[in-house]
């Protein structure tokens, strides 16, 4: 059954592109079929893949606000074993596009569903803001996945995607849970990064994560060539964290799947 996992964190900086970008490579590796949706108009998704944005005649906003249009018309394989829906542009006038049509925030939702079984996992990566592309990945979401940094201003993010989960859920009648939060750039040298790490396990411990991303020069350089860790390089600590994720990710999820 499709899984559509959405990685979302209204924080920036703490490897939300990263996470998701790595994921679906980790994924796919694990021969799980795989489609990344970039839905963050900065693009960095998209260009992580080698991939370039605004290339392609329609965009996801056309498929939205269109009746007409599928997934698939937007969809483009990519030379790392997974599938890719790349940002445009016009993802920055989404409020505008979206705003004037009923119910928005499902749309997503809805145009996922008529993706069948061809895929294994949706991976979405949100942008670093609460707008009506976050909400719609959200209520679309069968998994929630949010990174974070080890550090005291994360915590405060944490509590306040928990409040906007919970404000969604109050007016949608939705039932969106955060499932996963994972552990990024983490260097075990710093104090407070192990004292945030602590009160994690303290409090979160149902939803913390096993794997721990490691702060690694090799995650922050892959990008920059268009390429996912995995295939740049392969036996670098972060590339090896992210398989192991991807495969928490399969014994956890796989076993309790929620569908869309």
């Amino acid at each position: 059954m499709l899984i559509t996992l959405v990685v979302a964190n209204q924080k920036g900086g703490v490897g939300k592109t990263t996470t998701a970008l790595n994921l679906a490579a980790s994924l796919s590796a694990a021969s799980r079929k795989v489609l990344l949706i970039d839905l963050d108009s900065q693009g960095n998704s998209t260009t992580g893949t080698g991939e370039e944005k605004d290339k392609s005649e329609h965009s996801l906003i056309d498929v939205m606000v269109s009746s007409e249009y599928s997934l698939e018309r937007i969809i483009e394989p990519t030379k790392y074993k997974f599938d890719l829906i790349p940002a445009s542009a016009d993802l920055i006038s989404a409020e505008i596009e979206l705003s004037s049509l009923p119910n928005p925030t499902t749309i997503l939702k809805n145009k996922l569903k008529d993706l069948g079984e061809g895929y294994d996992y949706v991976v979405i990566d949100c942008p670093p803001s609460l707008g009506m592309l976050s909400v719609s990945a959200l209520r679309a979401a069968s998994k929630v996945l949010i990174p974070l940094q080890c550090e005291y201003y994360s915590l405060e993010g944490l509590a306040a995607m928990n409040k906007t989960i919970k404000e969604i859920n109050d007016a949608t009648g939705e039932n969106i849970v955060i499932n996963g939060i994972l552990r990024t750039m983490y260097d075990s040298r710093i104090r407070l990064s192990r004292e945030v790490s602590k009160e994690l396990e303290e409090h979160f411990s149902e939803q913390l994560c096993d794997t721990v991303i490691p702060r690694n020069v090799k995650l922050a350089e892959a990008p920059s060539f268009g390429m996912p860790a995995l295939y740049y390089e392969p036996d670098a600590k972060g590339t090896l964290a992210y398989l192991a994720l991807a495969g928490e990710i399969i014994n956890k999820f796989e076993t309790s799947v929620v569908t869309i």
